[in-house]
């Protein structure tokens, strides 16, 4: 089975209050961290992972992002429409092409400090 991992508590009784205080003023608004674990959601699939590290590179339109990745372009549809409610992605229309990019460089950005943890553990 697997590897078990002890986690240390803390034996005494005293509550620092100070700290928690302190804590408790800089913890941003309940709503806030409902947001932020929503975005976290939309980010947690690998699918969505990959179709992000295309656009990283370049603008493309849902069927090269499909021919890419094997995927059927309603798949890929589906996913990215996740990605645009989380205003993750946009688009833009160039005749009867659709194409996505970036909403913006915080995506980047979030992907990047992603990476660099994982690479740390390795």
């Amino acid at each position: 089975m697997g590897e078990r991992t002890n986690i240390e508590s803390c034996s005494c009784s005293i509550i620092h209050e100070d700290v928690v205080n302190k804590v408790k003023e800089n913890i941003p608004k309940e709503e806030t961290l409902y947001d932020l674990a929503d975005l976290f959601k939309v980010l947690g699939d690998s699918t969505r992972i990959k179709i992000l590290c295309a656009l990283f590179q370049a603008e493309m339109c849902v069927c090269d992002i499909a021919a890419l990745l094997g995927m059927t372009q309603s798949a890929i549809s589906h996913q990215l429409r996740v990605l645009k409610q989380a205003r993750i992605v946009k688009y833009r229309k160039d005749g009867k092409v659709v194409y996505y990019s970036l909403d913006d460089e915080h995506v980047k950005g979030i992907f990047d400090q992603g990476l660099t943890h994982i690479s740390e553990k390795q």
